[in-house]
């Protein structure tokens, strides 16, 4: 007896292994499964913008890490109770002082544009096909920080105007690989309905680029999610977010997908060594926690002896 309709999933030809570059970009799915990455030792940087939601702002931000051009104090914009922040970033950034701010996004801006240089896969998680434009520079932003909603023209990206922005992506770096994922994630603020709407777009956009470009490729996350799990228990209590088991099962769906089966091993070993460091001990003067970091100690040095390309310093995170 068949209790579930399993997607099926086709491994990728290239796949990912320890010491490849990996790029996070888009919605919280990106922070989460991007997170698991780093925190098993892979190279990984997850939005340094902050989390991104549709097709326009993520193309802006990648121009912008391609370019490493600076922000500006043009850019600048006042948010909240005398809070300073721009509109390519969300509210993370949010800072007191200009300069502060501009000191942070600058240089969070300068580590994007160097990794994105050595980046080999660029994964987007897109969220919506929603977008706001400010109306004063007819400009998509990323967030609107809660400026007054006159201020914003609220509209939909079509199809072809989603596929157009991720395809210049993909055609502008022939040299990485690009995996799209739509997000799981619902946008209630939209309405049940336009949501539906907005992720039929975003997999349209997705399978058109798929379909013209050779080092582009698409993940199931929304389907394995919808169709696969189908049950509320796997949504967090606000009915928006899966649950932590529904993204670790969504992850090793991915890791069939995506990783390179040779880098298990480390995977297991990097796993093991995390669970060790985050010990915290009851008694750190004992003679046993004493045992216990000579044995880190040995765990940590036979790992980069057997694995040296996983980030030991991204296991303490």
């Amino acid at each position: 007896m068949i209790l579930q309709t399993e997607i099926k999933i086709q491994p990728l030809e290239q796949t990912i292994a320890y010491g490849d570059g990996l790029l996070f970009l888009g919605s919280c799915f990106a922070d989460e499964v991007g997170g698991i990455c780093r925190g098993l030792g892979f190279d990984a940087m997850v939005n340094p913008f902050g989390v991104l939601y549709n097709p326009a702002s993520i193309a802006q931000s990648l121009d912008r890490m391609n370019s490493g051009k600076p922000f500006r104090y043009e850019e600048v914009i006042r948010v909240g109770e005398g809070q300073y922040c721009t509109f390519s970033h969300n509210t993370a950034f949010w800072n007191l002082s200009e300069q502060v701010l501009l000191a942070h996004v600058n240089q969070s801006l300068a580590e994007a544009h160097a990794y994105f240089m050595k980046a080999k896969w660029v994964i987007i998680s897109l969220g919506t096909s929603w977008v706001f434009q400010d109306k004063e520079t007819q400009k998509v932003v990323s967030n609107c920080h809660k400026l007054p909603a006159a201020r914003f023209e609220r509209l939909f990206l079509s199809v072809e105007q989603s596929a157009q922005f991720l395809s210049e992506m993909v055609h502008q770096h022939p040299d990485k690989q690009f995996i799209f994922t739509v997000s799981p994630l619902l946008h209630l603020k939209d309405g049940l309905h336009e949501n539906q709407l907005s992720k039929a777009a975003l997999l349209l956009a997705v399978d058109q680029v798929c379909k013209q470009f050779e080092n582009a490729h698409y993940f199931p996350a929304y389907e394995i999610l919808l169709d696969e799990l189908r049950d509320y228990r796997f949504y967090k209590e606000d009915m928006v977010h899966p649950t932590e088991q529904a993204v670790r099962y969504i992850w090793e769906r991915f890791v069939d997908f995506a990783i390179d089966l040779n880098e298990k091993p480390a995977m297991k070993a990097a796993a093991e060594l995390k669970q060790m460091l985050q010990h915290r001990p009851l008694f750190p003067e004992s003679e046993a926690f004493k045992r216990f970091e000579q044995l880190e100690e040995k765990k940590i040095n036979e790992l980069r002896r057997n694995f040296p390309k996983v980030c030991i310093n991204n296991l303490t995170e």
